[in-house]
């Protein structure tokens, strides 16, 4: 399976030019199996003054023109997150989609994050785990906050995750928490970790980059520098299967969801 994990810079100017600009990114990722965004990557995590302002509904210009990129370019696409309004509630929102653009899972952020942040005070957390099974593999869907949080990802296993799949907007003075927290909850559940970090600065926040594709033994196999970029891999469901036969820790489980 191919992957591009497209590190995209935040555009503040408008989400007409964020659109534009993921369009053009977007577009050098020809040939992947499975393309990836980061989180609220179309108005910036940290521009809450936007959050209700911008909010989408799955009909909104976001997704519309992911959906039409995914079909265009034949691949599973994981959109990362927007703001997505529901009545009147609003979800940190992110879809994946098929190689025919069709909507085949949706995640909303169970974690928000309150520390120095507006999110938990403007969003509603949702409730539900999100694993899909696809014909590269079983993939769970997590977002930023969420991978402090190891029970969740225990779920996501327990309901067949062979691939995490992760949108963040991830800050620079935590870098050192994102790299180690990638390789752990890899390793831990014997899965490859898929991420996809936001890249510059949001309102005077640097994010940290380094988008990761981390092997289901801890390893690193591919890393974003800490500007935009595009981070491919190469990774094989099999090299997974093969993990959890030679190293069964997951059958000694004494607690268990």
């Amino acid at each position: 399976m191919r992957i591009a994990s497209i590190q995209l810079k935040v555009i503040e100017e408008s989400r007409e030019q964020a659109l534009k600009h993921a369009s053009r990114m977007i577009r050098k990722c020809q040939g992947a199996d499975l393309i990836l965004l980061p989180e609220l990557w179309n108005i910036g995590f940290m521009s809450f003054d936007r959050y209700r302002e911008e909010a989408e509904t799955q009909e909104g210009p976001t997704l519309t023109l992911l959906r039409t990129l995914a079909k265009e370019l034949s691949c599973h696409f994981h959109t990362g997150s927007f703001v997505e309004r529901r009545g009147n509630r609003f979800y940190n929102s992110s879809f994946l989609l098929n190689p025919k653009g069709e909507i085949i899972e949706n995640y909303k952020k169970i974690h928000l994050f309150a520390y120095q942040s507006q999110e938990a005070e403007i969003l509603t957390p949702g409730t539900s785990v999100a694993v899909i099974a696809t014909e590269l593999g079983h993939f769970g869907l997590a977002t930023c906050y969420d991978l402090r949080f190891p029970e969740l990802f225990r779920r996501m296993l327990d309901q067949g995750a062979e691939f995490f799949l992760i949108s963040s907007a991830w800050p620079h003075p935590r870098l050192e928490h994102w790299l180690l927290l990638n390789r752990t909850r890899a390793l831990e559940n014997l899965s490859y970790l898929i991420s996809s970090n936001c890249a510059g600065i949001n309102r005077g926040t640097q994010f940290a980059g380094h988008s990761l594709v981390v092997d289901p033994m801890g390893q690193i196999i591919a890393e974003g520098n800490d500007e935009e970029c595009i981070v491919r891999a190469e990774v094989d469901r099999e090299i997974v299967l093969k993990a959890r036969a030679e190293f069964p820790a997951l059958r000694d489980r004494v607690f268990k969801n």
